[in-house]
């Protein structure tokens, strides 16, 4: 027999015949990238197509997603953020050095030394200057003179700071591969028609050298692009081809948005399944080899790639892989567990914590234009979902109104969305939800949400580059992060710069003092078990062998995601170092109020945020008071320092000391969201939770109202039930089952990774299996439940069983 000889990764992406420019505004630009079959996007006879014509287009298409083209100025919504346009153009204009022997742009940003990132800085306020100029209804719309200063400032820019013949001197290779060619790009689509040829082609010259394709670091070419990288590289090489009319280089980014080059490893539109960068089935997203970012470079990554499906869709460019539907199933199963409110969630941020102009609402309002448009033109059965999802997003945004801080073409995708009363406000996100691939829990509620951050051998617990997040010390060291629907401003409320980071809520810490973090100082603990099981997407199990760096602090923690609380033990809690050490409950900003706290003997409750109860008799402790910090203190970074003006903010902050050297000390509480003083009173008194087990070897509890049992086991171990019965594992894992009329319902994880099979002796006699996952065997005989954990990830098993 013979066999018909494989194709290749760039054959299967050019194979068929493009899409023609004039089909495509019969459907939308994304829907066509998703629904039409194979066809050529490259090769001889797709550049042969490609005519001056071709190029134009995409260029004022790339235009008009940046400028809104042709909107109605005179509505209310577009005035507005038409205004802020203007405004931020007219404050650069007001200081803009227009002197013949200038040797900077402007006064602030000099260009003597390329560290300071000032020569990335002009290129940007430049991009300002050309949108707000390219823009209707701004003061200096097509103005004449202003548009000879502009192609004046970009003579200047290379001449003095940015050419084909400049060296980095050991500045920031973003700043020369991604920042500058991006904003040059941009200004150069802007200003294309006052821009002399001959010119526009020299000022590219630096663009080709140091952004030449999305595959490759230039300043260290032993380096792949990945991730936000290979995206940001993409969209720069397709602006720059469409500005020279150059195909090839639309074909780079085609190729680069699949890494042709790389087989496919690194591609922008499938999943990956680790280690390091990438989207992964579960939803997780990893930067920097080991770090959660679906907030930061996640969201960069997905803006992209949705600029790129939109602008290139129709063309003869279009990708035709069949993985580009990932795109979609991404915004699910990534974005929308982590968007609150049109809020990115900070657990999943990384070092953009730290970022004075770019919060938790700036990272929602991107997400919520990326969804925007892809839901423009992405199939019906995702937008049907998006379009309630948006609007909740849009309607319930107050902190800071969503229609002020987006694109002009983003508002009028919104207004659509807005004014549609077919349309209704979707509710918030329901459900729970365990990223194993990167160490995140996220627990959804009606009206509140809990977040917790782990780490491991796998997962860094914090990033600090470039001078940023320089005290993120417990970031990663099950920090966790409670949103209630009567305070969204909480984390966006200057909290960062303001809290006390020695006691960030969820963490148990040594007291010891620390100092700024160093750059690129990457802490993997040694630890393997970090993680959780999910059950039925409503209840979760999660853990962390909490292992810190330079000091003997030992500690195993276990949160239980439930219907109305949320338990923590701890146990195990050992230290030698001769300092205090503290498990910090709560740390709330209350902004500049002290609202009522209520204390019992083992509880206490602040008014407007949760109830907080002990289990175990011990003490909770409490301290308000008015901190003040700046962001500059936590952010030096040359282009993202914060600065240094005071901000202060009230904080309650309850904890619990288990003194100096301890050994083996526990610690149980439970954090009821919502809660009203006379419930967190009640529930004091008579708590809905038993607590099985709260040691070194096993943590579990039994929650009656759901007839659930919850359990993470550090190693082989058994837990007797309240009835008698005993639960047991022959290995580390976590493990949820639910008593659900004549069904028992299972989930188990391994999220130490290191076994191949679990086995657990149920506590209670089953007569079979109704369901189950292909990993899951029942022995009822035995009355045990083997399951294959091996290279599943730390993801969970499910299965449901039949009681007799």
């Amino acid at each position: 027999m013979t066999c018909a000889k494989p194709f290749s990764r760039r054959a299967v992406l050019a194979s068929a015949t493009a899409l023609s420019l004039a089909r495509l505004s019969q459907t939308g630009p994304t829907a066509q990238a998703a629904t039409q079959g194979p066809r050529a996007v490259a090769g001889p006879s797709a550049r042969a197509t490609a005519d001056s014509a071709a190029f134009d287009t995409l260029r004022e298409r790339w235009r008009t997603m940046m400028t809104g083209g042709n909107l109605d100025a005179g509505d209310a919504d577009f005035q507005e953020r038409i205004a802020d346009i203007d405004a931020a153009a007219e404050a650069r204009w007001r200081t803009l050095d227009v002197d013949a022997g200038r040797t900077a742009l402007w006064p602030d940003l000099p260009l003597a030394d390329p560290k300071t990132g000032n020569f990335s800085k002009s290129y940007g306020a430049l991009r300002t200057l050309a949108l707000a100029w390219d823009t209707p209804g701004t003061s200096r719309h097509h103005d004449a003179t202003a548009a000879q200063l502009l192609v004046d400032a970009l003579e200047f820019l290379y001449a003095h700071a940015y050419n084909e013949t400049l060296e980095r001197q050991d500045s920031n290779w973003f700043w020369w591969e991604i920042g500058v060619p991006r904003s040059l790009v941009d200004t150069c689509t802007l200003l294309y028609d006052r821009i002399p040829a001959d010119r526009l082609a020299v000022w590219l010259r630096p663009v080709d050298r140091w952004c030449p394709n999305p595959d490759r670091r230039i300043s260290n070419p032993t380096i792949t692009e990945t991730g936000a990288n290979r995206t940001d590289k993409a969209v720069i090489v397709a602006v720059r081809g469409l500005l020279g009319k150059d195909a090839r280089k639309l074909e780079l980014t085609r190729d680069g948005m699949s890494d042709v080059v790389g087989g496919g490893r690194y591609s922008l539109l499938a999943y990956t399944e680790g280690p390091g960068d990438g989207f992964y089935q579960d939803g997780s997203f990893i930067q920097h080899d080991c770090y959660p970012y679906t907030g930061a470079y996640g969201s960069t990554y997905l803006s992209g790639v949705a600029q790129l499906v939109a602008l290139l869709a129709g063309s003869p460019w279009q990708s035709t892989d069949p993985d580009l539907r990932n795109v979609y199933d991404i915004v699910d199963r990534a974005f929308v567990p982590v968007v609150l409110d049109g809020h990115m969630m900070d657990a999943v941020r990384g070092r953009g914590i730290s970022r004075q102009n770019s919060g938790a609402e700036y990272v929602g309002r991107q997400v919520t234009e990326t969804v925007l448009l892809l839901a423009h033109g992405a199939p019906e059965t995702y937008t049907a979902r998006w379009r309630p999802l948006l609007k909740g997003w849009l309607t319930r945004q107050t902190y800071q109104p969503i229609l002020r801080g987006i694109s002009l073409p983003s508002i009028q995708r919104a207004k659509e969305i807005l004014d549609d009363p077919a349309v209704e406000v979707g509710k918030r996100t329901v459900g729970t939800y365990v990223f194993a691939d990167m160490d995140r829990i996220v627990h959804r509620r009606p009206d509140w949400s809990y977040a917790i951050a782990l780490s491991s051998r796998r997962v860094g617990a914090v990033e600090s580059i470039n001078q940023e997040n320089l005290h993120g010390w417990y970031t990663g060291d099950g920090m966790t992060y409670l949103y209630t629907a009567d305070d969204p401003a909480h984390w966006g409320d200057d909290y960062w710069p303001t809290v006390d980071t020695y006691r960030l809520p969820g963490t148990t810490v040594d007291t010891r003092p620390r100092t700024d973090l160093p750059h690129s100082q990457k802490y993997r603990p040694p630890v393997d078990w970090a993680g959780g099981a999910v059950l039925d997407g409503a209840y979760a199990a999660a853990g962390l062998d909490l292992v810190p760096d330079e000091v003997s602090l030992r500690a195993r923690k276990s949160w239980f995601l439930l219907d109305d609380a949320v338990i923590a033990l701890g146990a195990g809690i050992t230290s030698t170092d001769g300092r205090t050490i503290e498990t910090v409950v709560e740390n709330r900003n209350t902004h500049d109020t002290d609202p009522p706290l209520a204390r019992g003997g083992t509880w206490a409750h602040l008014e407007g945020t949760a109830g907080y109860v002990v289990l175990d008799g011990g003490r909770l402790r409490a301290r308000r008071e008015a901190r003040t910090g700046t962001w500059f203190a936590i952010d030096q970074g040359a282009t993202t320092g914060g600065d240094t003006t005071p901000r202060t903010r009230r904080y309650t902050t309850l904890w619990l000391d288990h003194g100096t050297n301890p050994r083996g000390a526990r610690y149980a509480y439970a954090v009821l969201p919502g809660a009203s003083a006379d419930r967190t009173r009640r529930y004091a008194a008579r708590t809905r939770v038993e607590i099985l087990a709260n040691s070194p070897r096993t943590q579990a509890i039994w929650y009656e109202r759901a007839r659930l049992l919850a359990a993470n086991f550090w190693q082989a171990a058994y837990v007797r039930t309240g009835d008698g019965g005993v639960l047991g594992s022959d290995g580390p894992c976590s493990v949820l089952l639910r008593r659900d009329g004549r069904r028992l319902r299972l989930a188990v994880s391994d999220p130490s990774r290191t076994t191949d099979t679990v086995t657990l002796t149920l506590p209670w006699r089953v007569g079979g299996v109704e369901s189950a996952d292909p990993t899951v065997t029942l022995d009822v005989r035995r009355r045990t439940v083997t399951v294959r954990t091996a290279a599943s990830r730390g993801h969970t098993h499910a299965a449901v069983l039949v009681l007799p």
